[in-house]
């Protein structure tokens, strides 16, 4: 049976094009069919143009994380399994490195990996009089803070129509398990285990010593409203997009329908071990 890989890949990556020219050589001896974004390779008969609708069957990101949060946002809640293969340093969402192209190849071209269903967030933007001004999905955070010279915010939060609290900080967070080992965890927000499904609010630099991350149930449906007008406040999803935040707005946070499925294609996967590894997580060092 041959499988459908789609590739997207960070051009900025140092050794990207010699990756993509191995699993070009590659994939025809495992029954492989790539579908390559535009502007990866330069000569386009190489593989067939990688497009939001085309029929794949695993998705293929080369890169970090960042790469890997694109490679989310690009399938558009479409249920296919997402393998990271890691080109830079932490790559904490990835599940192989360089060295193990033909590994993680392999595994795919026999269907040999598994797939973990991390837990994504939909999140919209509301004017005063209720209109739907933007929707973006997020994989690991939804973020609502000041930009630029802004002042500390003065933000109301509430779950399922009842105040939880009001925040004095420079921001909040909005994370997915998977989002605690982002963001929230350096803003001081605890690291849950990705297959623990919940939200977590986190305060950016509270101006409070009462204010703490608060762990949410994953039915909660979570609203944030600015209750001083400030300007320059901005939304970001992922670290990656997101827009202006205005006066009357208010930010709407809850579990998506559509998981991200991510695809493990290594043997090193574990959580507590790539938190050892990628965070040095775990206490105290041995001592001789």
């Amino acid at each position: 049976m041959t499988i459908r890989l789609g590739v997207l890949g960070h051009r900025g990556y140092e050794g990207l094009q010699d990756v993509l020219a191995e699993l070009q050589r590659l994939a025809p001896q495992l029954g492989v069919s790539l579908f390559i974004e535009r502007g990866l390779v330069d000569d386009a008969r190489v593989a067939a143009a990688l497009t939001e609708e085309t029929p794949i069957d695993v998705l293929l990101t080369m890169g970090g994380d960042g790469t890997f949060l694109r490679g989310a946002r690009f399938l558009r809640g479409r249920q296919i399994p997402i393998a990271g293969l890691n080109l830079g340093r932490l790559g904490f969402l990835t599940s192989g490195s360089r060295d193990q192209l033909s590994q993680s190849l392999h595994s795919i071209a026999r269907h040999d990996f598994v797939v973990e269903k991390r837990m994504s967030l939909v999140a919209h933007v509301t004017d005063a009089s209720g209109r739907e001004q933007y929707r973006w999905r997020a994989v690991n955070d939804v973020v609502l803070h000041k930009g630029g010279f802004a002042r500390v915010l003065q933000l109301r939060a509430t779950v399922d129509g009842e105040e939880v609290a009001r925040y004095s900080a420079d921001g909040v967070i909005a994370a997915t398990p998977t989002g605690s080992t982002a963001y929230s965890l350096s803003a001081g927000g605890p690291v849950i285990v990705p297959t623990v499904e919940s939200i977590l609010l986190t305060p950016v630099s509270p101006h409070t010593l009462a204010m703490r991350p608060l762990v949410l149930p994953p039915t909660a449906k979570l609203t944030l409203e600015v209750l001083r007008e400030a300007t320059e406040l901005l939304i970001t999803v992922d670290g990656q997009v997101g827009a202006t935040f205005g006066a009357g707005e208010t930010l709407h946070v809850q579990r998506s329908p559509d998981p991200i499925l991510v695809a493990r294609v290594d043997d090193t996967a574990f959580f507590f071990a790539r938190l050892r590894e990628k965070l040095g997580w775990g206490g105290l060092a041995d001592r001789d």
